[in-house]
């Protein structure tokens, strides 16, 4: 029944999750529902329809209270590059998950957030763009190989149980201000590559003064075109996937429209906001996520394209109690 319907969010501190919670508690068609939030090192505060469970997915028991009672999963949960703990959380936390869904009375769905890391990113050179027919090909480091074997745990559920699921295959995930800071020379970069360490140093401080920023080139000299997708654009495709009958047991990208090309990012803020452009040769290839999957069977349509992606992150002014923090490595 509507009014029984209780969606455990794991992960739920996450920029991808807070900022789901907050859309899907204020979506008229899921005022019934109540959201679950599954925290670890950070907290929620509990609120109207919101419950919040603490503990780490790797012990069975914490994700056995966890699920009791819920019908649908939101798995964000993940941990990057430490080799320490990744296995853990995503094998072993995600194993408990799908084993408690497919006992559970009340369950209905499991929605994976998957990573494009699965099919290498921008590290393989390629010619064509990459459907959800690319065979999986992790680049070398844990997190890559970590979201390969989450969506072959899912796949291999749904022939063993037929568990009704789907996975939302993503690129790196922007909010706020990240997509200027993936842009800086400095010490403050957020994720990779570090700009400064391919340049070097002393000229790196100075590109920090001009404001200049990078344009990754490829091996050739080209400029590199890579995946991304705005939080807000992911919120939207998770709603849209959630009880959606062509959902059943699939696989879509979800990314922007077109990949960032970085020749037309350094044009671009020349053009809107006098900032210098800095060519960068790198080892990384231009790589186009087809999401032409979930356009059709979802009917999901992102928002997001360069200019508004560049926008939102160079306007964006952040407010003293929210400072900028990495909560992960890699």
């Amino acid at each position: 029944m509507e009014s029984t319907k209780r969606l455990l969010v794991t992960g739920a501190t996450g920029k991808v999750g807070q900022t789901f919670i907050r859309r899907f508690l204020a979506e008229p068609k899921f005022e019934a529902w109540t959201v679950r939030a599954l925290c670890h090192n950070r907290k929620l505060d509990p609120a109207p329809r919101l419950e919040v469970a603490s503990g780490s997915i790797e012990q069975r028991a914490v994700v056995d209270v966890a699920m009791k009672d819920v019908s649908h999963v939101l798995h964000l949960a993940t941990c990057k590059e430490t080799p320490e703990a990744i296995m853990d959380v995503a094998v072993k936390g995600m194993f408990w998950l799908l084993e408690a869904a497919r006992d559970s009375p009340t369950f209905s769905q499991f929605i994976l957030i998957g990573g494009d890391a699965g099919v290498g990113h921008f590290v393989y050179p390629r010619g064509i763009p990459v459907t959800e027919l690319e065979p999986h090909r992790p680049y070398p480091g844990c997190y890559a190989l970590s979201k390969v074997l989450e969506e072959v745990l899912l796949e291999q559920y749904y022939i063993q149980y037929d568990l009704n699921g789907c996975c939302l295959r993503a690129p790196w995930i922007m909010e706020k201000d990240d997509f200027k800071y993936q842009l800086s020379f400095g010490e403050d970069v957020f994720g990779g590559p570090r700009w400064r360490d391919l340049v070097g140093a002393d000229k790196a401080d100075g590109y920090v003064k001009t404001g200049a920023v990078p344009v990754m080139l490829d091996p050739e000299g080209v400029p590199v075109k890579r995946n991304f997708i705005h939080v807000d654009d992911l919120v939207e495709v998770i709603l849209a996937a959630i009880d959606h009958p062509k959902a059943l047991q699939e696989l879509f990208n979800v990314c922007m429209d077109e990949p960032v090309d970085y020749g037309a990012l350094g044009a671009y803020l020349e053009k809107t906001r006098k900032l210098p452009n800095v060519r960068v040769r790198t080892p990384y290839h231009s790589t186009w996520l087809d999401n032409t999957k979930a356009k059709l069977l979802l009917g999901w349509r992102p928002k997001y394209d360069l200019a508004k992606l560049t926008d939102a992150a160079f306007d964006y002014a952040r407010p003293s109690e929210d400072p900028r923090k990495i909560w992960y490595p890699g």
